[in-house]
C-alpha cells in the first residue's frame, strides 16, 4: 500500500539508499518526469492521435529487443498492409515472415499472427482492454498487456521495461543498474510509483520509459539533461559503479546460432522457391547449420518438401 503524508500526498517509497530522503513525495518524481515528457517525447506513429489499439499492440511486440529506428519503417509497412487483426489473421505465414524482415526473433511474428486470430475468434476482431483478456492472448505477457492498456486505452497499469527499471534503480534506489533479473522488490517499487488516476498513470508509463530510452541510458547517461538530476539518488551517492557487473554476461554475435538462423531466414525470405541445403552451406559450419535448420523447422519458421529442400511455411 502506498503511504501518504499528513497532507495526503504519497510519501517516499521504502527500500532505497541515501539520497531517497531528497524525495519529499513520490509525486515529485512523477510530476517532473511527466512534465519533461510533454515537450521531449519522440514523435512516433504508434503515439499519434489516430493510433489504434491494434497498432499499439503491434508496436509493443516489435519493440521487444529491437530498437525504435529499426521498428518504425517495418511497423508503418505492416500497418498499411494489415491495419486490423482480421487482416493479419488471414495472411499466409510466409508473407508474415517476409514482412517481419530483419527485425530479429521472428517467432514474434508467428505469435503476433496467432494473437490476431485469437482476437478475431474471441473478441470480434477488436483488441480487448482488460488485463486478463489481453494476457490470455498468444504471446502477450504482463508487460505487453500493461503497455497496451496504458498506451492504447489510457488505463492505469504497471508498465516496466528495461528503461523503466534503470530509471527506478538510479533515481530512487541509488544504484547504477538494476539486477540482471527482475526482482519482487522492483515490482513493489514500480507499483508504488504509479499514480492513482488513469490519465496520470498512462502518462507516467510513457514518460518513465522515454526518460530511460533518451536520457537515463545504460552506457552513457545524459545526466545534464535529466529533469530529476538534482534529486537523483545515484548522483547524490557519487555515481557508485554497477554492483551486478560480475553477474552480467555478454555474448558475441559472431558464430552464434542466432546469427546462423538469421542467415538462413534471410535466404528463405528472398528465395523464389524451395532452397537446397547445399545453397545454405555458407550460413555456418555444417553441424551448427544442421542444428539451426532443425530448430527453425521445429519452431514453425521453416518447412521441408519431399526433396528435403527448405522454404518458409505456407
Amino acid at each position: 500500500m502506498v503511504r501518504t503524508d499528513r497532507r495526503g500526498r504519497r510519501a517516499a517509497v521504502p527500500g532505497s539508499r541515501s539520497g531517497q530522503a531528497q524525495w519529499a513525495t513520490v509525486d515529485a518524481l512523477v510530476e517532473r518526469v511527466t512534465a519533461w515528457f510533454a515537450h521531449a517525447a519522440r514523435d512516433l506513429p504508434w503515439r499519434a492521435a489516430d493510433r489504434t489499439p491494434w497498432g499499439v499492440l503491434v508496436s509493443e511486440v516489435m519493440l521487444q529487443q529491437t530498437p525504435v529506428v529499426r521498428v518504425e519503417p517495418v511497423w508503418r509497412a505492416w500497418m498499411e498492409r494489415w491495419p486490423t487483426p482480421a487482416a493479419l489473421a488471414d495472411a499466409p505465414t510466409s508473407e508474415v515472415l517476409r514482412a517481419w524482415g530483419r527485425l530479429g526473433y521472428p517467432r514474434r511474428a508467428l505469435r503476433l499472427a496467432d494473437c490476431a486470430r485469437a482476437i478475431v475468434a474471441r473478441h470480434d476482431g477488436e483488441v480487448p482492454s482488460g488485463e486478463e483478456a489481453l494476457r490470455a492472448l498468444p504471446g502477450i505477457g504482463e508487460y505487453t498487456a500493461g503497455a497496451v492498456r496504458a498506451f492504447a486505452f489510457g488505463r492505469r497499469a504497471v508498465v516496466v521495461d528495461t528503461n523503466v527499471r534503470r530509471v527506478q534503480a538510479r533515481a530512487v534506489t541509488g544504484v547504477a543498474l538494476p539486477a540482471p533479473s527482475y526482482t519482487a522488490a522492483e515490482r513493489r517499487l514500480a507499483v508504488s510509483l504509479v499514480p492513482d488516476g488513469d490519465e496520470d498513470a498512462a502518462a507516467w508509463a510513457a514518460a518513465s520509459m522515454e526518460l530511460g530510452a533518451l536520457v537515463c541510458t545504460a552506457r552513457t547517461p545524459r545526466c545534464d539533461r535529466c529533469p530529476v538530476q538534482d534529486l537523483c539518488a545515484w548522483r547524490l551517492t557519487g555515481f557508485p559503479p554497477d554492483e551486478h557487473a560480475h553477474r552480467r554476461r555478454t555474448q558475441s554475435w559472431d558464430g552464434t546460432d542466432r546469427q546462423v538462423r538469421g542467415r538462413v531466414m534471410a535466404a528463405l525470405r528472398t528465395a523464389d522457391g524451395p532452397v537446397h541445403r547445399a545453397l545454405l552451406a555458407d550460413a555456418g559450419p555444417e553441424s551448427q547449420l544442421d542444428r539451426c535448420l532443425a530448430g527453425l523447422v521445429e519452431d514453425g519458421l521453416a518447412e521441408t518438401d519431399e526433396a528435403g529442400r527448405f522454404m518458409l511455411p505456407a
